[in-house]
């Protein structure tokens, strides 16, 4: 056991820092060029003006892991900094930082880092995502006190599917929008006869042009409406629609607010997947619009995917699945897609063995959440020693590069390191507290949970 623990944890460990190291190269050639000849006397005045003094306020570092986890995820925070290469793209790209040369302050310094740490934040997760996840994975036990989670008679899973022109960039040679057409078929053919499935997409008319917008912001379709899976019509409703115009997140979700409306959640389990690779571009109150579906009589759980998605899209789909006490997941490619969608497939089977015992309650076993804890763990380890390391790097080019003196230098790296011991302390006591919270029983471990965590991020 500890010889296959010691393999997981190498494997998940490479997986993670090569996923991180791609989407680091991608993030890196498309940064943008702040500092070309023709502004540069403009860069060096803003830099001036952004020069601390007397005046200004240095936001304080969180001090709770909500706090962290509350944070945006940084503009540049998969930004490739450690070869030779990356030298005259960091001096680019934070060349606009304050301007600490000569003898600065310790509150100017104070400053100086939290604006460059902003940046480089990464996409810190509190527990309440892990315990959200081990809920859904607990669909249908009996230990389940929530309605939401109990299974019904009826078992409905709603897909809603960003067909926005950005689904058309290719992930290792294959379409995004291929890609998640194929995971979805996987699913499906997987389904028990009595099983329904409905798929919904949005913006796939117009263009992505802003002479398209109105159109492609008021577009979104049915394709399939909720029903069993018939395999012509499933295929013949994903040929329906390919990659095309804006992304009107708030009105897809609306409407399948009026996709389900016949599907209370006294007699039905709802399961609707939002899958998008990017932020709402149409401004119809995505956030408001999911609070809407969650809290109406259908009762659905609503999970969302991003799908190699940027910075400010997992800033809002995080918000998204937090404000529906749904799983956020993000994934990078197929693979990861076909993986995340397996889970539901494996809830679809329990529910299938409920059906056929006649909603006798079954003998469920004690869910495991070992792993589910590992991996949490290790993520969150992953992030800190990803975003520690960045900073010291990027710190360091500008200290070659004489934007402050060695003394400045020394205290930066002195904030850094304290800072990310901080958060390596928070995921120590984490991991203490979730592997002693998982001997209880699984609805104690899970009410615990709840109670210490999601309770103080209200």
């Amino acid at each position: 056991m500890k010889i296959f623990k010691s393999i997981l944890v190498s494997a998940l460990l490479l997986f993670l820092l090569s996923a991180c190291s791609n989407d680091s190269a991608k993030e890196s050639n498309e940064t943008e060029d702040k500092s070309t000849p023709g502004n540069e006397q403009t860069v060096k005045k803003e830099r001036k003006e952004k020069a601390v003094n007397g005046n200004i306020k240095v936001e304080p570092l969180p001090t709770t892991y909500e706090e962290l986890a509350k944070l945006p995820v940084g503009e540049h925070y998969n930004m490739e900094v450690s070869g030779d290469d990356d030298v005259e793209n960091i001096l680019k790209v934070f060349s606009d930082l304050p301007d600490v040369s000569g003898k600065p302050t310790k509150k100017q310094l104070d400053y100086f880092y939290r604006e460059l740490l902003k940046r480089m934040q990464q996409d810190y997760e509190g527990p309440e995502n892990l315990i959200n996840r081990l809920k859904f994975e607990s669909l249908g036990s009996p230990e389940n006190t929530d309605s939401r989670y109990q299974f019904k008679e009826n078992l409905n899973v709603v897909f809603i599917i960003d067909a926005s022109g950005s689904m058309a960039q290719k992930i290792n040679g294959k379409e995004k929008m291929a890609s998640a057409k194929d995971s979805i078929l996987n699913f499906v053919n997987k389904l028990p006869k009595d099983a329904k499935v409905g798929i919904r997409v949005y913006g796939h008319k117009g263009t992505g042009s802003d002479a398209d917008k109105a159109l492609s912001c008021s577009s979104s379709e049915l394709v399939y409406p909720i029903s069993n899976y018939n395999e012509g019509e499933f295929q013949a409703a994903l040929n329906k629609f390919s990659p095309s115009g804006w992304t009107p997140i708030g009105l897809a979700l609306r409407e399948a607010k009026n996709d389900l409306a016949s599907f209370d959640g006294a007699n039905n389990t709802n399961i609707v997947y939002l899958v998008s690779d990017g932020i709402d571009t149409c401004e119809d109150q995505p956030i408001e619009a999911a609070k809407e579906l969650y809290s109406s009589n259908i009762s659905p759980i609503i999970n969302v995917i991003g799908f190699d998605v940027d910075s400010k899209g997992q800033n809002q789909l995080r918000e998204i699945a937090s404000a529906t006490e749904g799983i956020y997941g993000t994934v990078t490619n197929e693979g990861e897609l076909q993986k995340e969608l397996d889970n539901l497939s494996n809830l679809v089977e329990q529910w299938k063995e409920w059906l056929e015992q006649g909603k006798q309650q079954l003998d469920y076993k004690k869910v495991n959440n070992e792993l589910d804890i590992f991996t949490y763990i290790t993520r969150e380890e992953v992030k800190k020693t990803n975003e520690k390391v960045k900073v010291e790097l990027i710190l360091y080019r500008l200290h070659n590069a004489n934007r402050f003196n060695d003394e400045a230098y020394e205290y930066l790296n002195k904030i850094n390191n304290e800072y990310h011991q901080w958060i390596q302390e928070e995921v120590d006591q984490f991991e203490k507290e979730l592997k002693a919270l998982n001997e209880a029983s699984y609805s104690e471990a899970i009410k615990a949970l709840e109670d210490k965590y999601i309770s103080n991020t209200q």
